[in-house]
């Protein structure tokens, strides 16, 4: 995934790269998972997402 928006979990900040440049912090994904209609796990994610 060369070109896609990456975000830093310490300072919020939005970047391209693997590592922040600002902080020196490892960047997650900021985009969601590809949705199916199949999802074996859709149970266990919503219930995860309201329990909390």
């Amino acid at each position: 995934m060369r070109f896609q928006l990456r975000k830093c979990v310490n300072c919020n900040k939005y970047t391209l790269k693997e590592k922040c440049l600002k902080c020196n912090q490892d960047t997650i994904s900021a985009h969601p998972a590809k949705f199916s209609p199949d999802d074996k796990y859709m149970r266990y994610r919503l219930a995860e997402r309201y329990n909390s």
